[in-house]
């Protein structure tokens, strides 16, 4: 990807000439009132840019053979629940209804029932419909309500007619894949601790003849929960949870679903994610798949979602809408005023270093900081000029490293010398751009189950340097988002949401002081190559979440802190790096980051999809 400063790549005009039609051209509209011209052309080059990888022929080789489908028939499951799928009905048109229903009975797991409550009694042609499933197939189960409850009152009486050890929310007029029972018990019975399982969902046209937009999702992940709801379908439940919580609540409808697995995760022992695509989710005129700037009382029913979610969990936050709508931002308070100890390794690059303090002086609201500069090996007269006009300031601390450069050691170093409770690692090439960063970062940080922060790194030519790490990418780890303009949000506004992630950038990073220490710091075997996604992973392991947190935002001259790998020796060390991680962490490294997805890209940076064997050779 180029680095010019524009919206992004070239539109595939064809693509959008085949979405246009009165009704598409009318949403494009209501979207050009919300967003404003600027934000509307961004967005429309997000949404209608080439795919690197086609979804259409990625999803036709996806999908499983009928030789697997029939294996997966014939499957005995140790453990094989009884899974209700819970749908309310209402004034559904027969055509979606029917396939609806035919996509339960082609299930290739058989102990499953469907619990459809009918919120339109007075609706004969439908009545018809489900009268005739219903009398073929006892799985079938059908209770026509004497008026319409509303969403979350038809649910909950569909709920009650269920008699499974699980229960699943499905749409009246969406689809399962048919392997989709079977995947969510092969799931249940790899993990018995389960509570909750959801999977991989797509989006398709109201005739079915298109599959787009496909939502890949991460294992369970708290701060994106709380920034949209990406769990949405297929979600399943143990009824038990259910019946604890109390189902759902029509004082959230339009986030009825949202509201009910906040609370069913809040209550669950475990929460598995099945990255599979086995839910689709039908657009078309009232669907709000296809028009959410339509339905704003379900984005203020999703901001109380949270709110309530973080009221019950006892979580001190204010939520707020983002421009994109259905995407929130929680913000979470300073905690007292606690010390903030900055540490800065530095070698010469006197103006380099002269900016980053400056603009931390100048752009930083929170003040209660101090700074550790640990000089190693500096050589120019005017860097050390430079240390003893510092050594006059109250709250920069000098300290020299007399070794060889070793990120990890020198890091080590200033952080033994910290009296802050929170350590920010930050390089000397970095700029402020939010003047709230540091009370940003303090403020997630300081949350009892977060052990590191990392921020939004952006390069003076305003494109993104880094938006989060994953594991994997480019063989260990890699940024995302890398080169994409600053003002595009990415793939699910990815780039521009809080969310878990396992890794981030030492760059700009916080981390509690006790957790570093219990953790053991830097490894000092990395001396410099993912040592921050090392120290990252340690702490993921203690059980500390790791947060990207985009309203955190900085420039950063990459590269300047130390030189290329240019020479044999430096060659020879990057290599031993890279096998301490591929040793240290195998697991991750093969089974994949739980915070991405399977199905997406290891060699590309921007989520898009992994190409698979047999693209385009289906029939």
């Amino acid at each position: 990807m180029s680095k010019e400063n524009n919206p992004g790549g070239k539109i595939q005009w064809t693509r959008l000439f085949k979405k246009l039609s009165p009704y598409t051209i009318l949403k494009g509209l209501r979207y050009l009132k919300h967003y404003g011209p600027k934000e509307f052309w961004i967005r429309l080059h997000e949404r209608f840019e080439p795919e690197e990888v086609p979804y259409g022929p990625w999803y036709e080789a996806y999908i499983p053979d009928e030789e697997t489908l029939e294996k997966q028939r014939k499957k005995k499951f140790k453990d094989a629940p009884l899974i209700s799928v819970a749908v309310p009905a209402y004034r559904t048109p027969k055509v979606f209804l029917c396939q609806m229903i035919d996509s339960l009975k082609a299930q290739t797991y058989g102990n499953w029932e469907l619990c459809i409550a009918n919120g339109s009694p007075d609706d004969r042609e439908m009545g018809q419909v489900l009268a005739k499933y219903a009398s073929e197939d006892s799985r079938i189960r059908v209770m026509d309500l004497k008026e319409n409850l509303g969403i979350a009152e038809n649910t909950n009486q569909a709920i009650a007619m269920a008699r499974g050890e699980f229960i699943g929310l499905m749409d009246h007029d969406d689809l399962l894949a048919p392997n989709a029972l079977y995947e969510v018990v092969a799931a249940i019975n790899r993990e018995p601790l389960a509570d909750a399982v959801y999977t991989d969902e797509d989006k398709v046209t109201t005739d079915l003849d298109e599959h787009f937009q496909p939502h890949l999702k991460p294992d369970f992940n708290l701060d994106l929960l709380r920034s949209n709801n990406y769990i949405c379908h297929f979600f399943v439940v143990r009824r038990s949870i259910v019946e604890k919580i109390g189902g759902f609540r029509r004082e959230f409808d339009g986030a009825q679903d949202y509201d009910f697995i906040f609370r069913c995760v809040e209550a669950s022992k475990k929460v598995v994610h099945v990255p599979e695509i086995l839910y689709h989710w039908r657009t078309h005129k009232a669907s709000t798949a296809d028009n959410p700037a339509s339905k704003m009382y379900a984005f203020d029913a999703g901001k109380r979602a949270i709110e309530a979610h973080l009221q019950r969990t006892g979580t001190n936050g204010t939520v707020s809408h983002t421009p994109d709508l259905g995407f929130y931002r929680v913000q979470y308070p300073v905690q007292g005023k606690p010390l903030v100890s900055i540490i800065i390794p530095n070698k010469d690059e006197k103006e380099t270093l002269k900016a980053c303090l400056d603009s931390i002086r100048k752009s930083t609201d929170y003040k209660n900081y101090e700074i550790i500069i640990v000089e190693n090996n500096s050589t120019e007269d005017e860097t050390f000029a430079y240390y003893r006009e510092l050594s006059k300031e109250p709250d920069i601390r000098l300290l020299r490293w007399k070794k060889e450069f070793n990120y990890s050691a020198i890091n080590n170093f200033g952080a033994k010398h910290a009296k802050g409770e929170y350590l920010l690692f930050l390089n000397n090439d970095v700029t402020i751009i939010t003047p709230e960063w540091m009370s940003e970062m303090l403020g997630m940080c300081g949350r009892p189950e977060v052990g590191a922060v990392g921020v939004k790194l952006i390069y003076p030519d305003n494109t993104i340097q880094h938006a989060g790490c994953v594991v994997g990418i480019g063989g260990i780890a890699g940024h995302m988002f890398v080169d994409m303009p600053a003002e595009r949000t990415g793939y699910l506004h990815k780039a521009s949401i809080l969310q878990d992630m396992s890794a981030v950038t030492a760059a700009c990073m916080m981390v509690k002081k006790s957790v570093f220490e219990q953790v053991g710091g830097f490894t000092e075997k990395l001396a410099v190559a993912f040592n921050d996604v090392d120290l990252c992973l340690k702490i993921n392991r203690a059980g500390y979440l790791v947060v990207y947190d985009p309203y955190a935002k900085l420039y950063h001259m990459e590269s300047k802190t130390r030189g290329a790998e240019d020479n044999k020796a430096k060659v020879r060390r990057f290599q031993t790096e890279i096998e301490y991680m591929r040793c240290n962490w195998l697991d991750i490294l093969k089974n994949g980051d739980p915070y991405y997805n399977k199905n997406l890209s290891l060699t590309k940076w921007n989520y898009s999809l992994k190409p698979l064997p047999g693209m385009g050779k289906k029939q």
